[in-house]
């Protein structure tokens, strides 16, 4: 019946001739106006040299200065609207009804905003297979649907009932996952603490239950130092018990911890070691010191940056904190002697507790009444301070981004540089975005590792030690995409040395100022560094 215009139906009384028309669409495509397909659906079979050379002709056919929308040859008819500098053709045969094929033609051009925000070349071919589904929901092996926009919205959607259930069963599995790991640390900080009244040396449970400047992100991040106690309390007791006990084991992982992150990890959870290179302030917490002393000291700070791409710094704050811990009441009235070397210009505020003309004169922080102790058992922070600025030569670590056009997309060269050398900074990563939909970038020279994670569509550049001996590095790749791809820019890395040149250099006795036997350990992270 597609292939006839007219039929005879001839009964034994009379004869009855009637004639129909029926739409055939042979292809629809998205062209330039130099005939160049961008997308192209074929609803019948078609060799691609066939299209490519009916669309090809499509340009040479029209009239220029002509009001119409069609135009035909011996074998096929054009049916076309200008989309700004690119065409929507529909290419039928001859015998089909005009008044259909412009109905159709209609409903083409309108389902192509749906999915494309301009109607350039590059949009439409980023989005080709989402006008491609589209256009089968409009035309089904030649022949038009009775279909509407909504419809064809809902269908190339794909709700499912049964999906929105899947996920929400999932998110909930989720939720249950975190808040059992956050019920488990709880427990162990409850139980260092009760380890710690009882006068028992403990380590530290992978940087959780800090009161210093180190924040814990509730995210799912499980460090390899977490232990799991059997039971959630301990009550501490003078004499130990014989026999096989359940109480808290320090310094090892049980078996309830293997099971614990299984159970997490069947569960899509991300599991991450301690030295992993993305996550929280835990995961980029630099290891405590085995041996910690009754007086332990930490010199901690964070570093907030943003600069632009093409150079000048917006802003760069640097926050740093000394916390004292005392866990003997022998120790507790001391004094700490300061060493202050930064010429940089920062700011230095001491506790209210705090003698501050004993600090302004000496560089002693000591209490202001003597006769008092620190507190034990508690994280006492004595003295912080803040650098502010916008001095280019003060930033630790440049990083120059050059992204330059070529003609299959761009070419990037990145490098950085380490400005303040007696810095040694660890696990160094380079966060760069990369478009989406376009492939692998191609790597070319590299210094250190990369990652290209293409769910978040980030390439990773991963340097394990940037020091004085490896101060510069490079890297070079090349990828579809325009300049603005590659920004905002984010860096991260742990070092065992502060920016700012501040220690403890001695603990002393309030009376006799004999000295203390102390341990101290220093980090220096990055809450924020951007280069935009």
């Amino acid at each position: 019946l597609a292939e006839c215009n007219k039929e005879t139906f001839i009964s034994s009384t009379s004869t009855v001739r009637f004639s129909f028309r029926l739409q055939v669409l042979l292809a629809a495509a998205v062209c330039t106006k130099a005939g160049k397909a961008i997308v192209s659906r074929q609803f019948v079979e078609m060799t691609r040299t066939r299209i490519e050379g009916l669309l090809a002709a499509f340009p040479k056919l029209m009239n220029t200065g002509k009001q119409h929308t069609f135009v035909e040859t011996d074998s096929v008819r054009y049916v076309y609207q200008p989309l700004e500098k690119l065409y929507m053709v529909l290419i039928t045969t001859k015998n089909s009804n005009i008044l259909e094929d412009l109905e159709t033609l209609r409903l083409f051009s309108r389902v192509i905003p749906e999915y494309c925000r301009v109607l350039e070349e590059s949009e439409i071919s980023e989005h080709c297979f989402d006008l491609i589904f589209a256009f089968d929901e409009i035309v089904a092996l030649g022949y038009r649907e009775n279909v509407n926009l909504a419809q064809i919205r809902t269908f190339t959607e794909m709700d499912s009932h049964e999906e929105k259930v899947f996920r929400a069963v999932r998110e909930t599995q989720e939720r249950e996952a975190k808040a059992e790991m956050r019920r488990k640390a709880k427990e162990l900080q409850q139980a260092r603490r009760d380890a710690e009244r009882s006068g028992k040396k403990v380590p530290a449970f992978g940087g959780f239950g800090s009161a210093g400047m180190t924040s814990v992100s509730s995210g799912s991040i499980i460090t390899d130092t977490i232990v799991e106690p059997e039971k959630p309390k301990i009550t501490p007791a003078p004499v130990r018990p014989s026999g096989p006990s359940k109480a808290l084991k320090l310094g090892a992982k049980g078996k309830e911890v293997d099971n614990f992150v299984d159970k997490l990890k069947s569960e899509g959870e991300t599991i991450m070691p301690t030295t992993g290179k993305r996550g929280s302030d835990v995961s980029k917490a630099l290891p405590p010191p085995v041996n910690v002393e009754s007086v332990h000291l930490r010199v901690e700070e964070k570093i907030l940056l943003t600069c632009g791409r093409d150079g000048g710094l917006q802003n760069m704050e640097v926050l740093g904190m000394v916390t004292l811990r005392v866990t003997d009441d022998k120790n507790g009235r001391i004094r700490l002697i300061i060493n202050n070397n930064d010429n940089k210009g920062l700011q230095l505020q001491t506790h209210p507790n705090v003698d501050k003309k004993l600090f302004t004169a000496d560089s002693v922080i000591g209490l202001k009444n003597p006769e008092k102790s620190f507190p034990l058992n508690n994280d006492v922070g004595v003295l912080k301070w803040r650098l502010q600025t916008t001095d280019e030569s003060l930033i630790p670590l440049t990083i120059n981004c050059w992204p330059s056009e070529s003609g299959t997309g761009c070419d990037v060269n990145i490098e950085y540089e380490l400005q303040e050398e007696s810095l040694d900074l660890n696990d160094v990563v380079i966060s760069i975005p990369v478009p989406s939909g376009v492939g692998a970038p191609v790597i070319g020279d590299l210094d250190g590792e990369y990652k290209h994670d293409s769910r978040r569509n980030v390439l990773e550049w991963c340097l394990p030690v940037i020091d004085a001996n490896n101060k510069t590095g490079s890297l070079e790749f090349s990828i579809a995409g325009q300049p603005n791809d590659f920004f905002p820019i984010n860096v991260s890395f742990v070092s065992k040395r502060n920016y700012c040149d501040i220690q403890v250099t001695k603990v002393t006795h309030v009376d006799g100022d004999s000295s203390v036997r102390f341990s101290s350990e220093t980090s220096f992270v990055v809450d924020k560094y951007e280069i935009l």
